[in-house]
């Protein structure tokens, strides 16, 4: 089997063979093929696109391309959630410890941020103490005492996915239906969860830019979850603005516990409902709708935030900042934003505030790149609201007072303001089954 033959095949609008794709991935893996001829068939895929079975067989191998986790030995149902990934998504901090609390078993890998979006490891490194490297054995021993534990991904996870991602990010490949479902999902397939729950992001803050593209994406990513045995839905979420009003890893950490307490924003609350009712129902607890109003109880009663403090215990962190959030990592310096207009906030671009939080320091560019935890911004008004000029919209946290002046300028370049109230934006789009 040549290389030069399976490009040429995908090239001229061929169908891959299992076998085809298999020799590609174990070459990406083992360095036998070369990173041009890599790039050169990622193209071909750009162009020519994939079927579901060869989705589904680049998938596999992805998965199956290092390490996969064995939770054989974790007790009970095991559900999981993955996000696409957006501006203040801090859904994970509120919908695993919900889901955790009805005694099913979360065990959960997430990533770091890189640009403009966040990563649930990066914020809970904002917790004094809190481990997101574990032992197998504690791992699987959380998971089982507690019901729930958050860690970062293995570096042998999806090794291939690794390489082909570091390829296309440098060939303008990245937005490939295709591609992307496979580099999803094949990490996702790593880890031995029974059913699992996506949110994908549509909008200006997220990588999927129309509701259109987002559902194909997610059709896309079910159906290969099903080939896999996988319990699956997706939810189409939007990220045409910031999720709550935090941006940034101790403020988003804030505003989840507050939203645990029952106090957080409106937007944020109903997605983390929303999302925990799904994941509860795939885990057979009920009904999509009686699962979310068991979950708006988890909130109430306090059962949710007790099992992120235990969480939070278990993992070395320090428990009490849950209780007082004072005890968090705090910006030297403070700046408000100003609106310039008087009117309403029509638009954001929501990856310009991602962007602009990356420059108070809250994010990385690179994987090596430090981060500020204490770094970002806190929103005070947001798309639909009315404000007068000179009026407060958000305030800006850094450790520096130098790195104020871009941020600003590219918060404000992002804000479209308008004289007429524009028309409210659904939360939830679509949920495919």
């Amino acid at each position: 089997m040549r290389m030069y033959d399976i490009i040429k095949k995908k090239r001229d609008g061929g169908e891959l063979t299992t076998e085809e794709i298999g020799f590609f991935i174990r070459g990406v893996t083992d360095g036998s093929i070369p990173d041009y001829q890599i790039s050169a068939l990622c193209m071909a895929i750009w162009f020519r696109g994939m079927t579901v079975r060869e989705t589904c067989d680049l998938t596999f191998a992805v998965r199956d391309s290092g390490e996969r986790v064995d939770f054989s030995s974790i007790r009970g149902v095991r559900v999981d959630k993955h996000s696409t990934g957006g501006v203040g998504d801090k859904t994970s901090l509120v919908v695993a410890p919900i889901v955790a609390s009805f005694g099913v078993k979360v065990a959960k890998m997430s990533g770091r941020g890189l640009g403009h979006t966040g990563g649930t490891v990066d914020k809970l490194e904002a917790i004094a103490g809190f481990r997101t490297t574990l032992s197998d054995e504690e791992f699987i021993r959380q998971v089982n005492e507690i019901g729930l534990t958050i860690v970062g991904q293995s570096k042998q996870f999806a090794p291939a996915d690794k390489k082909l991602y570091a390829l296309r990010d440098v060939t303008a490949t990245v937005d490939s239906m295709p591609l992307i479902a496979s580099s999803i999902m094949g990490k996702k397939l790593a880890a031995d969860d029974d059913c699992i729950v996506l949110d994908v992001k549509t909008g200006s803050g997220s990588f999927m830019k129309t509701v259109e593209d987002s559902r194909a994406l997610a059709r896309l990513m079910v159906d290969i979850g099903k080939n896999a045995g996988k319990k699956m839905v997706a939810l189409i979420t939007n990220m045409d603005m910031p999720l709550g009003n935090a941006i940034g890893n101790a403020l988003e950490v804030i505003e989840a516990v507050e939203t645990l307490k029952g106090r957080g924003p409106a937007d944020l609350t109903a997605v983390c409902l929303t999302l925990a009712g799904r994941m509860l129902s795939l885990a057979g607890m009920g009904a999509p709708e009686v699962c979310e109003e068991r979950a708006k109880r988890a909130i109430e009663d306090g059962s949710a935030l007790k099992k992120l403090m235990e969480t939070v215990a278990a993992q070395g962190g320090d428990a009490e900042c849950i209780a007082d959030p004072a005890r968090f990592p705090r910006a030297k310096y403070t700046r408000d934003v100003l609106s310039p207009h008087t009117g309403y906030i029509a638009h954001v671009d929501t990856e310009a505030y991602g962007l602009a939080s990356l420059a108070l320091g809250a994010g990385r560019n690179t994987a090596e790149d430090a981060i500020d935890y204490s770094a970002g911004i806190m929103l005070g008004k947001k798309t639909g609201d009315f404000v007068q000029q000179g009026e407060k919209i958000a305030t800006m946290y850094a450790d520096s007072p130098d790195l104020f002046a871009a941020a600003e300028a590219r918060f404000l370049g992002a804000t479209q303001f308008s004289e007429e109230k524009p028309e409210a934006e659904p939360l939830v789009y679509d949920i495919i089954e």
